[in-house]
């Protein structure tokens, strides 16, 4: 069986890199795989997705920008003819009330802190496979 492949990244210089890299291993152990890209811009994240053959692109936000990121993310998504070829996870300092709005502009799932990482593997693993995916 084929190893679930997840992209992580930081968008432009957001800091607080502890929820990121704890996911990360998370999912590590787990059993997927998972490529750190670090602080990316999201047309590097995109590209890095279709060259890394990822089925999850996930990012975690702390600057108060993750509506901005997320409409982003979609639109080049969008462009490139492709939003339902990734699964898309975002995580961060996100109040409970904008999960919902994320979820309209692109986010398939929105963790906020204090989210018990096997929620995340779990979200992953019953969604990877779906939705043309």
């Amino acid at each position: 069986m084929k190893k679930i492949r997840v992209l992580l990244f930081k968008p432009g210089i957001d800091g607080h890199w502890r929820g990121i890299l704890t996911v990360s291993r998370a999912l590590t152990e787990a059993g997927m795989e998972v490529i750190f890209e670090g602080f990316k811009s999201v047309d590097t994240i995109v590209e890095a997705a279709f060259q890394e053959d990822v089925d999850v692109i996930g990012y975690s936000v702390h600057s108060g920008a993750h509506h901005e990121w997320t409409r982003r993310l979609s639109q080049t998504l969008d462009e490139k003819g492709a939003r339902d070829s990734f699964l898309i996870i975002v995580g961060g300092a996100i109040p409970h009330a904008d999960h919902e709005a994320l979820k309209q502009e692109g986010a398939d799932a929105v963790f906020s802190p204090g989210t018990n990482t096997k929620d995340i593997v779990r979200f992953i693993e019953e969604n990877v496979g779906g939705a043309g995916r």
